[in-house]
């Protein structure tokens, strides 16, 4: 059955896959964004479609509408972009997240919260599971991010007890695919362009901290699955891939990948970069029936045609 759904940060890297996913499926979509780090052009192939609305809105403010269900994506999410307005990084995460809690409870929706595997911080348990606390720095330059994720969970979480509202916490690990800026400072996007530039790749630290990759297509799914399950598991639950590589690992494959003669040069590392980084995904395939599927080699190869055609643009 077709339902209205609001996606915030719609216009975003992860939230135009999604409202793209929700169309395909017979659903009407609510895009709301404030294009801080969101793109026009992530979504303007759907703006023609009757069952799409885009509306330009900043969810630190009051928002009204007769949804089914909420998507909360809003938050920049690449150490630049949340670094750049730390305060209002955090306000996204806990003014924004009560609000859209507020709406959820006014419209008996059901609310998922894009989380992040950073409320583990620089974690001393490997892989990570949801019933670690985590290892976080509270004052921190990646603080306004990761502590404003971690509050919000508490948020959702207080939501459900105290209101009874329908809640769902997913924890996101890295993810890429085609609309990922080109200026995000992630590792993918900053790899990726460089290889193709036949620059120098800059590697932070010594390459030997590890990540692990799932392709946006895969997350879309794990997300959906999520919404929909029959209430009584809200999450939190880890989505991610559990293929860990090395950023060194990483650096080399995208030069083969790409063909390119970029060269790898190190950088220090920033501060509260984490040095381990892989989710354990047993709870979402108990739960969900989910995971990963997109071999790292097929998400690459069509995340590298993305950004070939956007700099042959620029």
């Amino acid at each position: 059955m077709s339902k209205r759904i609001l996606v915030t940060g719609g216009a975003g890297f992860i939230g135009s896959h999604l409202c793209e996913k929700l169309l395909n499926d017979g659903n009407d979509v609510i895009c709301l964004d404030n294009f801080f780090t969101g793109s026009k052009d992530n979504i303007r192939h759907l703006i023609g479609n009757n069952h799409f609305e885009l509306v330009r809105h900043d969810i630190t403010k009051d928002y009204f509408a007769e949804v089914d269900q909420i998507y909360n994506l809003a938050c920049p999410a690449s150490p630049p972009h949340y670094q750049y307005n730390p305060i209002k990084t955090i306000k996204t995460s806990v003014i924004g997240v009560t609000n859209m809690l507020g709406l959820a409870k006014r419209c008996k929706a059901t609310i998922l919260q894009a989380s992040t595997s950073e409320v583990y911080g620089d974690p001393k348990v490997h892989p990570q599971t949801e019933s670690y606390w985590g290892n976080v720095n509270p004052i921190g330059i990646r603080s306004c991010y990761d502590e404003g994720k971690r509050c919000a969970e508490t948020i959702m979480m207080d939501y459900h007890r105290q209101n009874h509202v329908d809640t769902r916490i997913i924890r996101i690990f890295n993810t890429y695919g085609p609309n990922m800026a080109p200026n995000d400072g992630r590792v993918v996007s900053n790899f990726i362009i460089q290889a193709l530039k036949n620059e120098d790749i800059t590697i932070y630290g010594d390459g030997m901290q590890t990540r692990s990759f799932c392709y946006v297509s895969d997350l879309i799914d794990g997300m959906i699955k999520m919404m929909n399950n029959p209430q009584g598991f809200i999450g939190p639950v880890n989505l991610g891939n559990p293929s860990e590589r090395t950023i060194l690992d990483f650096a080399k494959l995208i030069i083969e990948l790409t063909g390119s003669k970029s060269k790898i040069v190190y950088r220090p590392l920033p501060g509260d970069d984490p040095t381990q980084r892989k989710p354990d995904i047993s709870l979402a395939k108990k739960e969900l029936g989910w995971e990963p599927k997109v071999d790292i080699r097929d998400g690459l190869a069509k995340t590298i045609e993305y950004f070939e055609k956007k700099l042959s643009e620029m």
